[in-house]
């Protein structure tokens, strides 16, 4: 047996900012106009031991309160309570504005996280990330226009999100400070970080790596859509049930056993679910279980 270990301690990577939690909240989820309840989720995740809050610009557009719901929600969240934004590593994303799609020419970078500061309430973003890359945009404009953020105190760290390894490498080339982060879209319904070089990428720079959609979308929960996605619940539920287990909760253990130390990004706007993945940190599995899940994900056996 060579038992994997769940590395679920705190790490500091942004001075001035609090530990990074092994999991973090992602709210793209996180709209309404209840403070109170929005404040019960936000301190269910705390409580968790979760100090990691990421957000973005873009989450609410599709909502009744529309574009920078999730943002202004948690700044009123924020407002009501003093406390709470000194315990978190507050972190948000920005570059999209539909129906652009992408924009982060010249100097919308800036507009866009100063936007975000607004509807936040706060002074400072701990991690600021450019949400998806516009194709339009050279390196040099988001590279200068994130240096312009951090030399204004507006940023503490600046990272990438859905970056390909060679559009992470095209900025780090002109990037005046190095990046803090990447974050792809990473679980065991999708595992190409594991075999595009970011993961790698990420091992050679000592980037950071948040995930999103750890739970595939919701696609590991509840009906198989498809027969890929019983074959991976299949192999997740053979560990769960061995460890007493829920299937959420090795699909967490199964990610943050990578090398990288992905974070992944709880979902949930359930307080009983979010504290229920903290369970990942007591989930136990072989290299060989892991690999049983990579075989079920690639329907076809390693090479």
């Amino acid at each position: 047996m060579d038992p994997l270990t769940i590395d679920s301690s705190t790490r500091t990577l942004i001075d001035g900012a609090p530990a990074v939690s092994a999991l973090g909240w992602g709210m793209w989820r996180y709209h309404g106009d209840d403070v109170a309840a929005a404040t019960a989720r936000s301190m269910a995740a705390l409580e968790a031991g979760i100090t990691l809050f990421d957000t973005a610009d873009i989450y609410g557009f599709d909502h009744e309160h529309g574009f920078g719901a999730a943002e202004t929600l948690f700044g009123r969240v924020l407002s009501a309570n003093p406390g709470l934004r000194d315990r978190i590593v507050l972190a948000t994303k920005g570059g999209i504005r539909p129906p652009i799609p992408y924009h982060q020419r010249g100097t919308r970078l800036v507009e866009c996280c100063e936007a975000s500061l607004r509807r936040l309430n706060v002074d400072c973003i701990d991690l600021y990330q450019v949400h998806r890359p516009d194709l339009l945009a050279h390196p040099t404009e988001v590279a200068a226009a994130l240096d312009t953020l951090r030399r204004q105190g507006k940023i503490k760290a600046a990272g990438v999100s859905n970056y390909t390894p060679a559009q992470v490498a095209a900025l780090s080339a002109h990037m005046p400070f190095p990046l803090l982060s990447v974050q792809p879209q990473f679980s065991p319904l999708h595992i190409d970080p594991l075999f595009d070089g970011l993961f790698d990428q990420a091992l050679e720079r000592g980037l950071a790596v948040l995930t999103w959609s750890p739970l595939g979308g919701g696609g590991l929960l509840g009906a198989m859509p498809d027969d890929r996605t019983a074959r991976v619940a299949a192999a997740l539920d053979a560990i769960a049930g061995r460890q007493g287990a829920s299937r959420a909760a090795v699909a967490y253990a199964w990610a943050m056993a990578h090398p990288a130390r992905p974070i992944p990004l709880v979902g949930s706007q359930t307080p009983g679910r979010i504290k229920e993945a903290t369970d990942a940190f007591k989930v136990q599995m072989t290299g060989a279980e892991w690999y049983a899940v990579l075989v079920a994900a690639r329907g076809q056996p390693m090479p």
